[in-house]
């Protein structure tokens, strides 16, 4: 070969193999830095390709393992429950058999069915109350709502606003206003006001305030509920006459029902009584020009209707996703049952006598040992749906046990194609680091020959 200085050959060369080494050298240390074998698609395509897809399966797999153990945090809730109702159930059926004893007189049996009656409405709280982040686990919710659009103008409680003195209303019985006998909803429960002024003994007045609660309690027509409080003491003057500023609440507990009031109240008032036999009652639905602070009200819109809340009822069934996929094997339903007083004691079939029937009570020896028999199917109608929570319990816990393998084994496969081998990945990058050591001396030599021309020309 010609020795020249225009171009060295050997160098070009040895650069070249240095670049080479140099570009393995660096691939193998982000190999040994990410702790991959496949950096980029350059490395290797389809394992890349197949290792994205398990690392999907493999972090939705613990996603789900984490939906299993939701699901039997919520069915332990539900378990917690139904464990305080059927302590109940067994101090109602010692009531009841107490109850049906002769020794006993109707005095003492009506303290013992003051107890069973409430029992049985603590079973109806833990029932609509038992919930798991908003769902219902042992029966409907007892929260619902007032139809505030009836407040509006032109609504049917359009004349229960600031201006006649009402500024708020309060449920404080959420189980009687969610009460549905009918099973239409509660949107036919309502509440409506009057305030009238009465004649009372010697031809003195009164002015009474009434508030009427229609609740759809039985199937069937129920009797109104009422509540009547003397308010002639807001009357101006009077010893709760209210001011500018003034506020106060009326405590309607009977029906579960508060009102706030302002200081036009006692306007409100004063214009009742100042009415002749009646003629300006508020609330009445022949009402008269009914005149507060220069303003005409209708005061025969004093009737409010309640609005359900359907995120309280409880659902046939809870899917859970336990699983990666999007079939149906990848769910688990949850089917839950009722266990209020409606449902209690009507048996498998459903034909036996509610819980919560107007008959059962233990008021009467005959009525009690009838009630024995409710509150002994009642029983059994709890713990089949107990049971059937913990059969749900154990299946879940298989789920959670196959989610476990299945999310090991996945794991590994995708270790397999995409984890590095460090102890041989350390050894290549070794030896390429001493290719490139090599490379550097190499070139340094081929920079070199040039310089014995020099001597040549000398």
């Amino acid at each position: 070969m010609a020795l020249n200085i225009i171009s060295n050959y050997a160098a070009n060369v040895a650069h070249r193999n240095l670049s080479a080494s140099d570009e393995m050298a660096t691939r193998s240390l982000s190999k040994l830095s990410s702790g991959t074998r496949v950096v980029s698609a350059r490395d290797d395509a389809a394992s890349m390709a197949i290792g994205a897809r398990l690392n999907a399966t493999t972090q939705a797999l613990k996603t789900a393992t984490v939906n299993v153990g939701q699901a039997n945090s919520m069915l332990q809730i539900a378990d917690g429950g139904m464990a305080t109702i059927d302590d109940i159930l067994v101090r109602m059926k010692t009531l009841a058999v107490q109850s049906s004893s002769g020794n006993l007189s109707d005095t003492e049996r009506g303290f013992l069915n003051d107890e069973f009656t409430q029992l049985r409405d603590e079973i109806d709280r833990i029932s609509s109350s038992t919930n798991f982040n908003g769902i219902q686990l042992l029966g409907d919710g007892g929260d619902v709502a007032l139809n505030y659009a009836d407040l509006n103008t032109g609504g049917s409680g359009a004349a229960l606003t600031p201006a006649t003195g009402f500024s708020g209303f309060g449920i404080t019985d959420n189980n009687l206003w969610a009460s549905d006998g009918e099973q239409d909803g509660v949107t036919d429960n309502n509440f409506s006001v009057s305030i009238n002024e009465v004649t009372v003994g010697g031809g003195g007045t009164q002015i009474i305030m009434t508030v009427t609660a229609n609740v759809d309690l039985t199937a069937g027509a129920d009797a109104p509920l009422t509540q009547s409080i003397d308010v002639t003491d807001y009357l101006t003057g009077g010893s709760k006459a209210m001011g500018p500023g003034d506020s106060g609440t009326l405590n309607f507990d009977q029906l579960g029902l508060t009102i706030d009031i302002n200081d036009n109240f006692t306007d409100n008032v004063d214009v009742v009584g100042a009415g002749t036999g009646g003629n300006q009652d508020f609330g009445v639905a022949a009402a008269t020009a009914f005149t507060i602070g220069g303003a005409v009200i209708n005061a025969s819109l004093t009737t409010v209707n309640m609005a359900a809340d359907n995120g309280q009822q409880l659902p046939a069934s809870i899917d859970f996703q336990v699983g990666g996929g999007n079939t149906a094997n990848d769910r688990l339903g949850i089917s839950l049952t009722a266990v209020d007083t409606a449902t209690l004691g009507t048996g498998s079939a459903g034909t036996g006598t509610a819980l919560n029937a107007a008959s059962v009570d233990i008021t009467t020896a005959a009525r009690a040992q009838a009630t024995v028999e409710v509150v002994t199917t009642a029983i059994d109608d709890l713990q089949r749906a107990r049971a059937a929570i913990g059969t749900y319990q154990n299946r879940l816990d298989f789920a959670g046990q196959n989610l476990a393998s299945t999310q090991e084994n996945t794991e590994s496969a995708r270790s397999t194609l995409m984890d590095l081998d460090v102890a041989a990945e350390m050894t290549a990058f070794t030896s390429k680091q001493i290719l490139v050591q090599s490379g550097v001396a190499m070139l340094a030599q081929a920079n070199q020959m040039p310089q014995n021309l020099l001597r040549l020309l000398q």
